[in-house]
């Protein structure tokens, strides 16, 4: 093996700063450390976070509707702050410090949260198993704790992902093919996590005690920590690049700068750097595309941008600058169609589970009953079964047919599992008007359950499970793929921000649907007792809202340019 091969080409290094070395770096050597540290850290995150709203309903002694409502905006800002740790990331730390940092911010925080749970002073005083009352600071410093966890996993969600698919060299064949496989079982191990944080954590927070149902995900939090940092000489990593959003901003400002200047036919004349590699570190330089032309102007060069040395990058950008800014653009319209998806994804904990409390829970002929968030389990166990199906079945399958090497491209991937998941709204549809048909004929208005069984709306747990499958995994890879080089954690919080808008935009939809239902006097679709609404109604609404967004996406699929990165970097 001749020397050029022996190093990556895509401008990594090791934990000392030099050229990673192949054979001993990277690829499935390393990330194992990282799934690893992913599988904790959700079922720390899910351990904590699945049962919250009872915590503070039972414990703080919060109303329903306020306790939803905390519930709510902390997830939203568990979504939003991956922007923050993204930043960071691509700007100033790199992948591997911004991991680190956070994820002791992460622990600090699930600490904290630990012993205001379970030390005699920071927690609730209880007369009861549920009659409990929070002081101003044992609810602060409960909410301290909480915010913490949010930023440490804001640092940690956009990274983790971006930094597993670090490990396989871009510029080599043979590993870039198996980079998909890493999408895949990155998302498995995240719903390994899941699965034991809604079962056996939500059991023992139910029967057990808040601060050893806290103290477990804290424990697992810890191990998390500790299996990346053995990780570390395995690794190869990313060299931050500086500022993004300064370098999309000076594109901006030159385009608007030289917008009389005209872009020459020969796009060669446009700026670029005579090295070998480009001017952000560790980014490869990108090739020329034709659209989105105005801000080609931001690379024309003229006679006043050589006036003074260096040139002043908010008067003359380089092509490889001003495609950074080109892909990001290219994205946003993927990026938003991802939006209706995550509304449909978030009725599981929504409407899915309002619609399963009106159904019989009893397990067979046993007096046990099911709770209906639990139900939430066919999810998960849906994409663990999907993932090694789509891994070792489908993918070699539809190798042979497409020439593709993942067998199918991301955006065929994703555009599949928008088709799928209409079909999960149709079921959840066709269920609830069997149910309600069911409340006529007998006259169960009142009943406290209807004598259908819950387990009925398996289907469209298992349906929204698969996918996911194909489009949250698709989504994963085709935003590292087509972001920027100096820019992917950036690009990988953009993706996760879709899941925060999908709940606010699932909370207008209802607001706007009970708005506009319930005048002149009327119980409107979605009223407290769904025997007497028309909750089927807001499923084929979504069935409606799912299909034009699979028409949407087609559209920009179909005129999607992939981004082209030139040369390697040592």
């Amino acid at each position: 093996m001749g020397e050029e091969d022996v190093y990556t080409k895509d401008g990594t290094v090791d934990y000392k700063g030099n050229p990673a070395n192949k054979k001993k770096t990277g690829t499935w050597k390393a990330c194992p450390f990282i799934l690893g540290n992913e599988c904790c850290e959700r079922l720390a995150y899910y351990g904590m976070s699945t049962n919250l709203v009872l915590y503070f309903k039972n414990r703080l002694h919060q109303h329903s509707t306020t306790a939803s409502n905390n519930v709510t905006n902390w997830a939203g800002t568990c979504y939003i702050t991956p922007l923050i740790g993204a930043f960071f990331a691509d700007a100033y730390l790199g992948r591997y410090w911004t991991i680190a940092c956070f994820s002791i911010i992460y622990v600090l925080g699930m600490t904290l949260l630990t012993l205001s749970a379970s030390v005699t002073g920071l927690k609730p005083t209880c007369t009861g198993k549920d009659n409990c009352h929070a002081t101003n600071i044992q609810s602060a410093v409960c909410f301290i704790a909480l915010y913490l966890i949010a930023l440490g996993t804001g640092g940690i969600k956009p990274c983790v992902s971006s930094y597993g698919a670090d490990q396989f060299d871009d510029a080599d064949e043979a590993e870039k093919k198996r980079k998909g496989s890493f999408f895949n079982w990155f998302y498995f191990s995240i719903n390994i996590g899941a699965l034991i944080a809604s079962s056996v954590l939500v059991y023992i927070q139910d029967n057990v005690g808040w601060g050893l149902g806290f103290g477990i995900p804290a424990a697992a939090m810890a191990i998390a920590v500790c299996t990346f940092f053995l990780g570390t000489r395995l690794y190869r990593n990313q060299k931050p690049g500086g500022s993004p959003l300064t370098r999309l901003c000076q594109v901006v400002v030159a385009s608007f700068r030289k917008y009389r200047v005209e872009v020459p036919a020969d796009k060669s004349l446009l700026y670029e750097t005579a090295d070998a590699e480009s001017v952000i570190k560790g980014s490869r330089k990108l090739d020329h595309t034709q659209d989105l032309s105005f801000f080609d102007k931001a690379a024309v060069e003229t006679q006043t941008d050589h006036i003074k040395e260096p040139v002043n990058p908010w008067r003359l950008c380089t092509i490889t600058q001003v495609e950074e800014l080109k892909a990001i653009i290219r994205l946003l319209p993927v990026w938003a169609t991802g939006i209706v998806f995550a509304t449909v994804y978030n009725q599981m904990s929504t409407l899915f589970v309002l619609q399963g409390a009106t159904m019989d829970p009893h397990v067979g002929n046993s007096s046990f009953k099911i709770p209906p968030a639990s139900l939430s389990i066919f999810d998960t166990l849906s994409v663990l079964f999907w993932v090694p199906v789509y891994d070792c079945v489908i993918v070699p399958v539809a190798r042979r047919f497409t020439g593709h090497k993942s067998g199918l491209t991301q955006l065929q991937r994703m555009g599949i599992g928008l088709f799928i998941s209409i079909f999960a709204m149709i079921s959840a549809a066709i269920l609830e008007v069997i149910r309600l048909k069911m409340v006529r004929r007998h006259d169960y208005y009142d009943s406290t359950y209807v004598p259908m069984s819950i387990f009925w709306q398996v289907p469209q747990y298992f349906l929204i499970g698969c996918a996911e499958v194909f489009t949250l995994i698709g989504q994963l890879e085709f935003f590292y793929e087509q972001a920027p080089d100096a820019m992917r954690s950036m690009c990988s919080a953009l993706q996760l921000t879709t899941i925060a808008l999908g709940s606010y935009l699932s909370s207008l939809l209802v607001t706007i649907v009970t708005t506009i239902s319930t005048r002149h006097g009327k119980l409107g679709w979605i009223p407290d007792n769904l025997n007497y609404g028309h909750l089927h109604y807001f499923f084929w609404l979504l069935v409606v809202l799912s299909v034009i967004n699979l028409g949407a996406f087609l559209v920009v699929a179909r005129w999607y340019t992939y981004k082209r990165a030139v040369g390697t970097l040592r």
